[in-house]
This record gives C-alpha cells, structure tokens and sequence, in this order.
C-alpha cells in the first residue's frame, strides 16, 4: 500500500494512521480529508497524516484504500462525492459501528463499483474523540469485524484485512446482519443505559449533590457515557430495530428484578446476582488470556 486516503481524521483514523506509520517503515503516504481544517492542522502538526487535501479528485487519485471513519450518518455525502473520480484500483472501506445500513449505502451509490467497498468495524476506542486521543496502539489485540458480501472483490477483503492487521488487530468476518445484531447486545445498548443514567441524574433538582458524592461505581458504570454524541445518536438511529428489541429484553429484565425487589424475594435476588457475577467474571477471566 503506497497511498491511504483517510474520511475523518479523529480517534479511529489518526490512530490506523499512527498504527501504520509505527509498524511499517515504508508507511503509505496518508492524505487527510474532513470537515474541520482545523483539525486537520492538526492532525499534520501532529505527524499523524502527510497531507491535508480539500479537492477529492486530487485526494482520492492513485489511492490504494479509502478509509471512512466518520460518523456513519456522513458516508453516503463521501460515497456521492469519490464516486466519479474512483478507479477499480482503489478499496473503498469504513469503521462505522453498523454495517447493514453502510452497506445499503454502497451498492445503492457506488453501484458497479460496490464490489470493491469492504464495510468494517474496529472494536476499539476510547471515551475521547478527536485526532489528540489517537494512538499507536489503539487496534493491539483489538478485534476487527469485516463484513463483505457475495459480490464483493476477494482482493478488496485482502487489502483491508490487511490493512488491519498491520495496525494490531485481530480480524474477523461475518454478515452485517449478524453484526449489527450482536453488536446491539454487547455494545449500542450499554452505551445508551449509560448516556440515560447520566442524562436522569443531571436532570435532578440535587444533580450537584448527587455527583459529589458518585464514586467508582458510577465512574465504571458510565464512562462511555463520555463518547461522541453524533456518533452515537448516529448509531442508535442506524441500528434501531435490533437495538429496539435489545431496550425491550433489557426492560423485561429490569421488570423481573422490581418484582423481586417488591416481593423482597432475596433467594431469586441472590440467584440473579450470582449468575451474572458467575457470567462477567468468566467473561474477564478469558479477555486476559487474549
């Protein structure tokens, strides 16, 4: 890979770039394109990109792989605008968090060329965004979910497969549906129970009150209450379905456990409580040995 042209230079682009640049020692020559120029000064002040470009014509020639890692809700503004200056040399792939919605998006835009568009998502990042947050290391150990179709171009799975695994990651490939379904679970819905926690307490009368004396359990709990709101409202919007349905099994839950409560049911209390501490622990037990 002689060129990588990378959509949205913030936490996951600057850090590919990083990666890159740290692991091989004839990097690719990384090009910056995005809204901000400002922080794309950044990003070059900073050596994580070689050159900033506004004209996509000029950005996207000769380029091996295009990178969109931007909020998911602009990849269809990208795909209109590289279109008409892609060549069949070029890989188009992304890191959005949904991947049924963003693949809807290529072949309806990219049209023939949708084949060499390889949707991928790093499951990696951080509670700050922004290129100031990226980092070399972001991707280590880190998996990566690639989610080609029937048509797309064998060659193009290589390249971003590739591409990944030069920056750390482990890599793995399955269908958007079954993504956007798992990801639902494990991901979209802790990230929303984290924000409503969040956005109920600061809305109280006592809110001041109430953070004062919020400690490592409410720190732990809502981190990622802390991430990109356009991200995320673009997340939510993107994967509703399976995230409606993840809101419903949660919202049965919580039910099961007021009935417990109100019947101060402390055997079904204490069986709930330990299958779950049985299933986290086990969980972390075997993400160390990874």
């Amino acid at each position: 890979m002689k060129k990588l042209v990378i959509f949205g230079v913030g936490l996951i682009g600057g850090s590919v770039a990083l990666a890159l640049k740290k692991a091989n020692h004839a990097a690719p020559h990384i090009v910056g394109v995005g809204r901000g120029s400002a922080s794309l000064q950044t990003a070059l002040e900073l050596g994580v990109i070689d050159q900033i470009s506004n004209n996509i014509a000029e950005a996207i020639q000769n380029a091996d792989i295009i990178l969109i890692a931007t909020p998911v809700a602009q990849t269809p503004d990208i795909l209109r605008a590289i279109k008409p200056y892609l060549s069949k040399h070029t890989v188009v792939t992304d890191a959005g968090s949904t991947k049924s919605d963003v693949l809807d998006y290529a072949n309806e835009i990219l049209g023939d060329l949708s084949p060499q568009f390889v949707g991928g998502h790093p499951i990696a990042g951080a509670e700050k965004s922004g290129v100031s947050a990226a980092s070399n290391e972001l991707f280590l150990h880190k998996n990566v979910v690639l989610t080609p179709t029937a048509s797309t171009q064998q060659q193009a799975i290589d390249r971003v497969e590739e591409l990944w695994k030069s920056c750390g990651a482990t890599v793995s490939l399955m269908s958007a549906p079954s993504h956007d379904s798992i990801f639902a679970a494990v991901s979209h819905l802790p990230h929303l129970l984290a924000f409503a926690l969040v956005n109920d307490i600061a809305s109280r009368p006592n809110a001041d009150q109430l953070f004062s004396f919020a400690a490592s359990g409410f720190r732990d709990f809502t981190r990622i209450a802390g991430s990109n709101p356009e991200m995320w409202r673009d997340i939510s919007l993107a994967n509703k379905n399976a995230l409606l349905s993840e809101l419903n099994a949660y919202q049965a839950e919580i039910g099961n456990l007021k009935n417990l409560l109100e019947n101060e049911d402390s055997e079904g209390l204490q069986a709930l409580f330990e299958r779950a501490s049985f299933a986290r622990n086990a969980w972390a037990k075997s993400n160390q040995k990874k």
